[in-house]
């Protein structure tokens, strides 16, 4: 059972911090690979932490369970916290996130679409989808000259 899952049985809907990991994937145009979720907005590929996980490990993981793809050569790009990123969810939970964020050129497989993505597509950082969330964007933006090299 993933962490917070768990850490929900005793605290309910109570506000937790919830450690994390994304990715800015680019490729040989200079463009980053962007996930549309189920709800139709798109992001980075990523999530949560598990016990025991670094936040280089769960970078890797969840790239590789949402896109397919194996990432290597990470480089940390900042770390995303505070009241900024805090969140409820539909069904009443609360948390805030703590977020890495990591740039890699360095990838290799196939992109899979599996029951966490309804697309994977490429985006110049310059021209995202309107619907790409704020946050995701927030991640991104800072980092365009790095991308863009």
């Amino acid at each position: 059972m993933e962490y917070y899952k768990s850490i929900r049985k005793y605290v309910g809907h109570a506000p937790l911090i919830l450690p994390g990991s994304t990715v800015i994937i680019v490729n040989d145009k200079k463009e980053i690979l962007l996930q549309q979720r189920p709800c139709g907005n798109w992001g980075l590929p990523g999530g949560l932490m598990d016990l025991g996980e670094s936040f280089e490990e769960v970078a890797c993981r969840e790239v590789m369970e949402e896109t397919g793809l194996i990432i290597e050569d990470l480089t940390l790009l900042g770390v995303f916290s505070g009241k900024d990123y805090y969140c409820k969810v539909q069904n009443g939970d609360e948390f805030y996130s703590v977020t890495a964020v990591f740039l890699t050129k360095t990838y290799s497989g196939d992109l899979t679409i599996n029951h966490e993505s309804r697309a994977l597509q490429y985006y110049s950082p310059l021209d995202m989808p309107e619907n790409t969330k704020p946050e995701y964007r927030g991640f991104i933006e800072p980092y365009i000259e790095q991308i863009l090299i």
